[in-house]
C-alpha cells in the first residue's frame, strides 16, 4: 500500500467538447465548464492529500483544432489567470507553466509570466499547467540540450544519468506523478508526461472532464492508497 507523504496527481482533462455537444451547446461551453472543474479540483486537492497537481490544458497537437476553438481555449486561460490569481495566492498555490512557450500569443505569454512571478513564493499545492505541451517534444528538447553541451565540450556522453536528463525537462524539480488520470472514456496517454509517468498508477475514467468533481478525485486517491506499488521490484 502507498504511504508516501507526497502525492502528485496528473490529469488529462478530456471530454469538454463532447460534454457540450451532448447538451446541445457549443463546444466552447464545455471548455468553460471544464475550467470551473479545474477551479474546484485545485481548491479541493490539498485537503485530499495532493501536494502536486499537473493538468494537461493544451497540447502541441491541439493547434489542429478549428482556429476559433483554439483562440477561445487560450483566451480562457488568460481570463482564468486574471480572475483566480488572488484566490490562488490566498490558497498558497504555486503555479508553473510547462511546455513550449515560443508559439503562444503575447497576451498568453504575459499571463504565464504574471502567474508564475506572483505565486513563486507560495508554499502550498504545486500546480503545473501543461500549455502547448507534448511529451515527445519535451524529451527531444532534453536530448538536444544535452547534445549541445557535449558538442560544446561541457559534457560527455557518459555523464548522462536519469537525474541529469530529468533536469532538462519542463517538469524538472517536481516529484514524478504517482497517479495519472484520463477522463473522457479514452484509454490512452496522449503524449503526456511520457518520461515522468514511468511508474505512475493509471486511471481511465468514463466521466467527461466537466463532470469530474472533488469526490471523483477523492475516490481515485483512496483507490491509489490501496494499491501495492512495487516499482518492478517483485
Amino acid at each position: 500500500m502507498s504511504t508516501s507523504s507526497q502525492l502528485h496527481v496528473a490529469i488529462v482533462m478530456d471530454g469538454n467538447g463532447r460534454w457540450a455537444v451532448e447538451r446541445g451547446l457549443p463546444r466552447i461551453a464545455g471548455h468553460r465548464q471544464g475550467a470551473q472543474a479545474v477551479h474546484d479540483i485545485v481548491a479541493a486537492a490539498p485537503g485530499l492529500g495532493v501536494t502536486a497537481l499537473t493538468i494537461f490544458a493544451f497540447s502541441t497537437e491541439n493547434w489542429k483544432r478549428p482556429p476559433d476553438e483554439v483562440s477561445y481555449i487560450l483566451q480562457l486561460f488568460v481570463s482564468m489567470v486574471t480572475k483566480w490569481l488572488p484566490e490562488l495566492i490566498s490558497q498558497h498555490v504555486r503555479v508553473r507553466i510547462i511546455g513550449d512557450r515560443a508559439a503562444l500569443p503575447g497576451d498568453v505569454s504575459a499571463s504565464v509570466e504574471a502567474i508564475e512571478k506572483r505565486t513563486a513564493f507560495c508554499d502550498g499545492l504545486h500546480l503545473n499547467v501543461a500549455l502547448n505541451y507534448g511529451g515527445r517534444a519535451e524529451i527531444l528538447l532534453a536530448a538536444k540540450t544535452f547534445a549541445a553541451e557535449c558538442a560544446a565540450g561541457t559534457a560527455a556522453p557518459e555523464d548522462l544519468t536519469e537525474d541529469r536528463f530529468d533536469s532538462y525537462l519542463w517538469l524538472r524539480g517536481e516529484v514524478p506523478p504517482d497517479i495519472v488520470v484520463r477522463t473522457g472514456a479514452e484509454s490512452r496517454v496522449s503524449n503526456f508526461l511520457l518520461w515522468e509517468m514511468a511508474y505512475a498508477e493509471l486511471f481511465f475514467l468514463d466521466v467527461l472532464w466537466p463532470d469530474f468533481t472533488p469526490a471523483t478525485l477523492d475516490m481515485i486517491v483512496h483507490k491509489f492508497k490501496s494499491r501495492n506499488r512495487r516499482f518492478g521490484g517483485s
